[in-house]
């Protein structure tokens, strides 16, 4: 198999990177198949070189202050109690504050808060300082927080992050700059839900998704749907104003396109949004500056347990058996990654060393194939045991990543077919359960406090307002995840919580892949950039173009 990939990611490679021919950037599935890759899919050789040679004195140094980024795909929602998609919650984090965040070593810390401390662990009281600002000059107070949380104890407010508040009953004004949360019970894990949930004013509604107002370092000046945003620098900001003018978030779906935009200067800088292929290509070019750190963001393999053929543990074994993540992550992901076991980060306090982890066997796959009933039809033959239908997104990496995983499940007899959607499409279907496999990216601050695991693998938190979309439900990983959710020191948490993880690991709900490799790539006259393991965009407000 190892071979195989090689040979198929080679030949990817040597063809070029640009748009697949006759694949579509749009909301219509698409059917690719290993033949795709191989054959026709990529353009000729060289069209990336000849580019990048043809623009080099095409450079267009910027003057300004203004530091452009770019981006993948839009935001889908500004609102920091609904927008839940990656780009969304990056752009949360620099129109919002938030009472609690996450520093890069994964502890919870002080934002906004003051004060924040709890005698019971069912009452936590969160101080905030006077003077804060909102963009529209009103000064947030208690009141602005007590909304804000209070939506989520609303029937008719809809959000995905309900679920990290079912334990919250009420949030109390004790005085202008001071709140109260009352949970039901006792618990050590809630301070996790209040981390980068940014603060909006009362009475906030529906306007939020396009034209929020926040007290962050930037404000929204405007919104172009799938072409920008433009954020401005916030000379009120409760911290000091940015470094920079503002930011122009500038949206470039083909990674090509985003690559020869960095070549020639009308983007600055970009973070995780390329490809490892064009990350070791640009490596190379002196007037551009990589930084790469070990980074968080955990890629995975959903699977659909409601499906009578993924019901079965066994075909959910024979898949983890089947993926050669090693493979994955030297050849196609150029080392730019490393294995992981969970979602759990290897930096994290809670995370294991000695969970179950797939091993790369073909043999054992077949053996458990057999074993569920889907004996190999006609032996060495070309017919499959079973078929599956996967869906991946657009990109074009995670397009040639489903069809390598294509090949490695073909060769224990499992026919695979792949579909890819732009992603509010791909995300909507899998809310929704309109799918058997998929893969996806859970970002690094998902899975910053373990409780992440309660939202991914509780019975109860099935969407919308969990994340348990492959509705797994195992009585005694509740039971674990209840009892670290209301274990007040951080040892119990980390033993319920460990407990919990060798049985999620050993039932395979979804199949690990790999954790990525952080990679920021800008031009060489910026300063003040640094990764954390979060690959937040926290630090765009110290960056600045250095005088030429």
């Amino acid at each position: 198999m190892t071979r195989l990939l090689r040979t198929l990611v080679g030949h990817a490679r040597s063809a070029g990177f640009g748009k697949p021919k006759g694949l579509p950037y749009d909301s219509t599935p698409t059917v690719i198949s290993i033949q795709t890759v191989l054959g026709r899919a990529f353009r000729p050789a060289g069209y990336i070189s000849l580019f990048l040679v043809l623009l080099a004195a095409c450079a267009s140094p910027r003057d300004s202050n203004l530091i452009v980024v770019g981006l993948v795909t839009g935001p889908t929602n500004l609102d920091p109690g609904i927008g839940l998609d990656d780009t969304s919650q990056r752009v949360q984090q620099l129109v919002f504050s938030s009472l609690l965040t996450i520093d890069p070593s994964l502890k919870i810390v002080p934002d906004l808060a003051v004060r924040f401390e709890t005698t019971d662990y069912q009452t936590y009281v969160a101080g905030i300082p006077a003077g804060v600002r909102f963009h529209d000059g009103r000064e947030m107070t208690a009141h602005d927080v007590a909304f804000t949380f209070r939506r989520f104890l609303s029937p008719s407010f809809v959000s995905g992050r309900k679920g990290a508040f079912t334990n919250l009953s009420a949030v109390d004004v004790v005085d202008p700059y001071t709140v109260a949360f009352r949970l039901k019970r006792p618990s050590g894990a809630f301070p996790a839900s209040l981390t980068n949930m940014g603060i909006v004013p009362a009475g906030t509604g529906a306007e939020a998704a396009r034209q929020p107002v926040g007290s962050g370092p930037y404000r929204l000046t405007e919104f172009v749907a799938d072409d920008h945003l433009t954020l401005t620098a916030f000379d009120g900001y409760y911290r000091g104003a940015p470094k920079n003018a503002g930011l122009v978030l500038k949206v470039v779906p083909d990674e090509t396109m985003r690559a020869l935009e960095l070549r020639k200067g009308d983007v600055d800088l970009v973070v995780n949004d390329l490809s490892p292929d064009l990350v070791h290509g640009l490596a190379e070019l002196p007037r551009l500056s990589v930084v790469t750190g070990k980074g968080t963001d955990f890629a995975y393999v959903g699977l659909n347990l409601r499906d009578p053929v993924l019901a079965n543990p066994r075909v959910r074994q024979a898949i983890g058996y089947s993926i050669d993540r090693a493979a994955i992550v030297k050849y196609l992901r150029r080392d730019f990654a490393r294995e992981t076991s969970g979602i759990i980060p290897d930096i994290s306090w809670a995370h294991s060393d000695d969970l179950f982890t797939f091993t790369h066997d073909t043999a054992r796959a077949k053996r458990l194939l057999d074993e569920a009933g889907y004996p190999d039809p006609d032996g060495d033959g070309p017919a499959p045991r079973l078929r599956l239908l996967f869906k991946t997104s657009t990109s074009e990496q995670y397009r040639l990543q489903a069809a390598v995983l294509q090949a490695q499940l073909a060769e224990v007899g499992i026919a695979m077919e792949i579909r890819s959607h732009e992603l509010a499409t791909l995300f909507t279907d899998i809310i929704r359960g309109n799918f058997q496999m998929y893969t996806l990216v859970f970002s690094a601050g998902a899975a910053a406090d373990p409780d992440i695991l309660r939202r991914i693998f509780h019975s109860t938190e099935t969407p919308p307002g969990g994340f348990n979309r492959g509705h797994y439900a195992n009585p005694e990983v509740d039971r674990f995840l209840d009892l670290a959710t209301a274990a007040t020191t951080m040892d119990e948490r980390r033993r319920y919580y460990v407990e919990a993880q060798r049985l999620i690991a050993a039932d395979a709900p979804i199949i690990p892949l790999w954790a990525r490799t952080n990679v920021v790539i800008s031009q060489a006259n910026l300063s003040g950039i640094t990764l954390s393991s979060l690959s937040d965009y926290e630090f765009l407000q110290r960056v600045e173009r250095r005088r030429q």
